[in-house]
């Protein structure tokens, strides 16, 4: 994943934080321009995830800084909060609706480890889910385990896209399923988010998902990426038979290649985790943000899903 250029606004909100990052990304519709609901940038909520290799240490140094952005849960400590961070939801710590630089905020927290595990075998398929979608890097240290695992993350949700779609498809018929791989399965789509979430997100940003995807899909064995047409054509062979010894997520991927009902087995698959990790975080997020800031995000998300629901009744 190439270091994309952000805006001054990133950089000046991440000035705010202790400066111990190994990745920090923004993303969501006040980032990149959505369709529906959530195309307001202007007013859109800046999310962010920050990375970091001792949360310990961060949220010390986060809680002398930013005190006022933890719930009740700052009086426990930082130890206490790291616990909940690691062992509890998806493995990251959010702080919502923070004003900061005349921008409302939110961010979560994430170990490295627990990132690099996420990114490789999908345990909770949460922040890998985040970043199978354009999002802007906003700063990167030169791990490279890290750097190698979001790389092995975008090219599992090539594959993981190409076991539920026909022979020959679109680039937007691709970008929408990797888009929505993290989405299958969340009751969040449901009960608070548009449910036309997923094509909003991929219609007004192909040419972020081809930046993001293009090198890996002309590389790849298994399909013909004919990019001036924008479309692609599956090679079956090499899906049933891949060359070399593949690892992680992309291994279990092949062999379950191997089923007629390949796809319906990879889409069971990735609800079973998104629906328990989503469910998870969100009852988790209620203790980290409290209940105050819960009941006012969750009406925000409520009132998206209500205008959405009436752009498509008029």
């Amino acid at each position: 994943m190439a270091l994309q250029s952000s805006g001054v606004t990133f950089r000046k909100i991440l000035s705010h934080f202790p400066e111990e990052l190994s990745l920090a990304f923004a993303y969501g519709s006040g980032v990149y321009r959505q369709a529906g609901p959530n195309s307001d940038q202007k007013n859109a909520m800046l999310d962010f995830v920050f990375t970091v290799d001792d949360p310990v240490a961060w949220h010390t140094k986060n809680l002398k800084k930013n005190r006022s952005h933890y719930s009740l849960l700052k009086f426990l400590g930082p130890k206490i909060i790291t616990s909940i961070q690691n062992n509890y939801g998806a493995g990251v710590y959010y702080n919502s609706l923070i004003m900061c630089d005349s921008r409302l905020i939110k961010y979560g927290v994430i170990s490295t480890n627990i990132l690099i595990e996420d990114l490789l075998n999908w345990n909770n398929l949460y922040v890998a889910g985040r970043l199978q979608k354009p999002v802007k890097i906003v700063a990167m240290n030169e791990n490279v385990i890290l750097r190698s695992a979001l790389d092995k993350n975008l090219r599992s949700a090539v594959t993981a896209a190409f076991l539920m779609l026909p022979e020959s498809f679109s680039e937007e018929d691709l970008f929408a399923e990797i888009a929505g791989l993290s989405y299958s399965g969340d009751f969040r789509m449901v009960i608070g988010e548009d449910k036309t979430k997923v094509l909003n997100i991929v219609k007004p940003n192909i040419a972020h998902f081809r930046e993001l995807y293009g090198s890996i899909l002309q590389e790849n064995p298994q399909v013909v990426y004919k990019t001036q047409q924008g479309r692609l054509e599956q090679q079956i062979n090499h899906i049933m038979d891949p060359p070399g010894k593949n690892r992680d997520v992309e291994e279990t991927l092949f062999q379950v290649a191997h089923d007629p009902d390949c796809g319906d087995a990879v889409r069971l698959g990735l609800s079973a985790i998104v629906r328990r990790s989503s469910i998870r975080q969100s009852t988790k997020g209620i203790f980290t943000a409290g209940m105050k800031k819960s009941m006012i995000y969750s009406s925000l998300k409520l009132h998206k899903m209500w205008k959405g629901w009436l752009r498509k009744t008029s």
